[in-house]
């Protein structure tokens, strides 16, 4: 009877041990892709910022270098 008893509560504690080992296996899961979303949503935010850097450069250069044009064309015309 002690043998028997002895080994139920063996397997009942095998069946609590791996109950939560599974719910920590999920745990750690959920938290791996909350991160890799966060990562990506990162790495997104970043690349849009500096592709309106550089789009906001562009234009300043385009800007410049079209003033720059129009005087020299203005000088060589009334010149």
């Amino acid at each position: 009877m002690r043998m028997q008893q002895t080994l139920e509560d063996f397997e009942s504690a095998l069946a609590e041990e791996t109950a939560l080992d599974r719910q920590m296996a999920e745990a750690q899961v959920r938290e791996a892709v909350v991160r890799s979303r966060r990562r990506h949503i990162e790495q997104q935010t970043r690349r849009g910022t500096l592709r309106f850097v550089l789009l906001l450069l562009l234009l300043l250069a385009t800007a410049v270098g079209v003033t720059v044009a129009m005087f020299q064309t203005l000088y060589i015309v009334m010149g």
